[in-house]
């Protein structure tokens, strides 16, 4: 669900911060990001930066894995391409061999725990292709570049690539899946190659099943071009969520953020009210700068809208590993159970989940030497 509307930035400017010494205010940050940066940062983030296939490790009671590798692997290879030598009007082409030409696309299909992410890292990282000829994002990522720039214009600034990666395509909201749908038709046309994983549909979380069959259908005309590639494991989403740390106290944030470095320190309501005015596609630039972040009176978020927004600033904090400390509501409270149950709970399960890892993260954060953030219930 796109849950803001076009913007047209030009470029990247920030609001005014806090006082020399304080932290920062991410309420303060109006991000204007312009479109070259949009589709720039569409590479894998920065916890999978090292991420390759000969760190993958596979399980060796699941064949599947292994197999997995070296089929990604064979499809990298055909990621090469000519390069053009010389100038003037004639171009000559040469390339050191002819790659094979291979499937359109793959499509990881798997349950959660199995390193899908990872896999499409590697692949990522294995194509031959220069880093500017590649892209990679989460389907929401790829949902707000189309909102951000308009799909003509999305269309003209991937259709050059060699391969974009699709990582957590959505089955879940219709309208966008057509959108995007649509997106990888022309990118496809265009003789770009594709790889994707999916998240599984609203009635199927945590079942362990596979989403080949959903994804194929919901792709329509697309399907003939993708090779599914099943990756057998265990599901760990049975294990269930989480718990959450308990919060820290209002003053105990204040005086944390105070003394942490590269920080930003803002009150909960005043913030989600904040990203109603910025696009989710922004939300990176927002954290620009930012090494750890701490909010005052986390409350359950009640409006659907909002709660999405949400989850997409959760997203880019975890993509940075930028540890959140707050009071307030504990993080696995802060969605009712009516979304837990509806059909955008994957979303809302992943972004308890992240953001529950920050919250730990925060009590064992480390910033130009001062050592461990104090809090209550903080832990590792």
């Amino acid at each position: 669900m796109v849950v803001s509307t076009p913007v047209s930035a030009l470029a990247q400017t920030t609001g005014p911060e806090s006082a020399a010494g304080g932290p920062a205010t991410l309420c303060g940050r109006t991000p204007q990001v312009p479109a070259d940066r949009l589709v720039a940062e569409m590479v894998p983030p920065p916890r999978f930066d090292t991420v390759r296939f000969d760190n993958y490790l596979p399980d060796p009671d699941q064949p599947s894995q292994s197999d997995a590798v070296k089929t990604l692997s064979g499809f990298a290879a055909t990621l090469g391409g000519a390069t053009a030598v010389g100038g003037g009007k004639r171009r000559w082409f040469r390339r050191e061999a002819p790659a094979p030409a291979g499937p359109g696309g793959v499509y990881l299909d798997g349950g959660y725990g199995v390193g899908k992410t990872h896999l499409l890292a590697s692949l990522w990282h294995a194509a031959p292709a220069p880093r500017e000829l590649k892209a990679f994002g989460t389907f929401v990522e790829l949902t707000n570049l189309v909102g951000a720039l308009g799909f003509q214009q999305a269309v003209q600034a991937l259709s050059g690539h060699r391969l974009v990666c699709i990582d957590e395509f959505e089955l879940d909201d219709p309208g966008d899946t057509v959108l995007v749908s649509s997106l990888l038709g022309k990118l496809a046309d265009a003789g770009v190659k594709l790889a994707a994983t999916s998240n599984t549909l609203p009635g199927k979380l945590g079942e362990g099943r596979f989403a080949a069959s959903d994804f194929m259908r919901e792709i329509q005309g697309l399907s003939s071009r993708f090779l599914p590639l099943r990756i057998d494991g265990q599901d760990y989403r049975h294990r269930g969520l989480p718990e959450a740390p308990a919060p820290w106290s209002d003053r105990q944030v204040t005086e944390a953020a105070d003394r942490t470095p590269s920080a930003s320190l803002d009150d909960f309501g005043p913030l989600l009210d904040h990203l109603a005015r910025v696009h989710p596609s922004r939300y990176g630039a927002l954290c620009d700068g930012v090494d750890a972040v701490f909010l005052r009176g986390v409350r359950p978020v009640t409006d659907q809208a909002t709660a999405l927004r949400l989850v997409v600033l959760a997203d880019r904090l975890y993509d940075r590993e930028v540890p959140v400390a707050a009071s307030g509501t504990p993080f696995d409270r802060i969605f009712s159970e009516e979304m837990l149950a509806g059909g955008y709970r994957k979303k809302y399960f992943r972004a308890i989940s992240r953001l529950t890892a920050l919250a730990r993260d925060a009590g064992v954060h480390h910033a130009e030497g001062r050592g461990r953030l104090p809090g209550a219930g903080a832990s590792a």
